[in-house]
């Protein structure tokens, strides 16, 4: 059989594509482009923002390129200071104080690629009764952690959409954190079922609402070389793509484990961080 030129190099950029696992293309032709600190850009109903929050330490370069709010890119360039993070670049959406209980379905789809130098975690940062008030809780779901420790001690462990997770939380409830037992670089997660299982267990109350769920990474770390994260997918459904709302429990093992609580000139060193408060157009 006699194989053209031409259709010998279309084989072979399928394969490479396949072999790579190159599900999304890079952001090529961006929209956004911002090194400015607290550079943002409102579009689709969600806002990508730089955050580069933490103003108490040395802050290196980061410039953040957006294609889409599920399209973009953020590359970072930061040393290690006492453990502090530093920036957190991300996606999120606003609520105006939401009830939790008024969701009959609330789902998030990710994805993300990280380079796997320095120390950071990509994340979920959800604020509830209020964003970085006195009294809000703040709920983080670490899809990938590299070389991080959350605040507060290991509290109890769930599965939770196909995933095992540890759960670590403050004493008085103010930060819960989800990490999982394996790296997440993609996948859903049932939110609703998150915010139902953690007021059964007593951690927020059952009249919570909804301030910001945001995704991103934290960075403590790329140790002093640029390094990029990808984020090739984001959304939050509150309606399933059947129209039929089902829900099903959520199972959780008790374990308990204590671990340091590291804090930088007497603040949280993990956080909390400026919060994202400019609204979407």
């Amino acid at each position: 059989m006699k194989i053209h030129y031409g259709y010998l190099l279309l084989f072979s950029a399928i394969a490479l594509c396949l072999a790579t696992g190159l599900a999304y293309a890079d952001c090529a032709s961006p929209a956004f482009t911002t090194s400015d600190p607290n550079g943002g850009w409102s579009t689709g109903g969600y806002y990508v923002h730089n955050n580069m929050w933490n103003s108490d330490v040395t802050l290196g370069p980061e410039t953040l390129t957006a294609c889409s709010y599920h399209d973009w890119y953020v590359v970072s360039n930061q040393t290690n200071e006492a453990g502090a993070v530093k920036t957190y670049p991300n996606v999120h959406k606003d609520y105006d104080k939401t009830p939790i209980s008024s969701f009959k379905y609330l789902t998030t789809a990710f994805a993300a690629t990280s380079p796997h130098v320095g120390i950071y975690d990509v994340a979920y940062d959800i604020w509830l009764n209020g964003v970085a008030t006195a009294g809000s809780n703040e709920i983080m779901i670490w899809t990938e952690n590299y070389k991080q420790v959350p605040a507060g001690t290991k509290a109890d462990t769930i599965t939770l959409s196909g995933h095992a997770f540890n759960v670590w939380k403050t004493k008085d409830n103010s930060y819960i954190a989800f990490v999982p037992v394996t790296v997440m670089a993609s996948g859903t997660i049932d939110l609703l079922a998150l915010f139902n299982w953690t007021v059964g267990k007593g951690w927020i109350p059952s009249s919570s609402t909804l301030g910001q769920i945001c995704f991103g990474v934290e960075i403590v770390s790329t140790n002093g070389a640029d390094a990029k994260f990808t984020f090739s997918d984001f959304s939050i459904n509150t309606t399933p793509s059947n129209g039929i709302v089902t829900q099903s429990p959520t199972k959780a093992t008790k374990t308990t484990m204590a671990f340091g609580y590291y804090t930088l000139t007497g603040k949280r060193i993990h956080g909390p961080r400026r919060p994202d408060s400019i609204k979407p157009d």
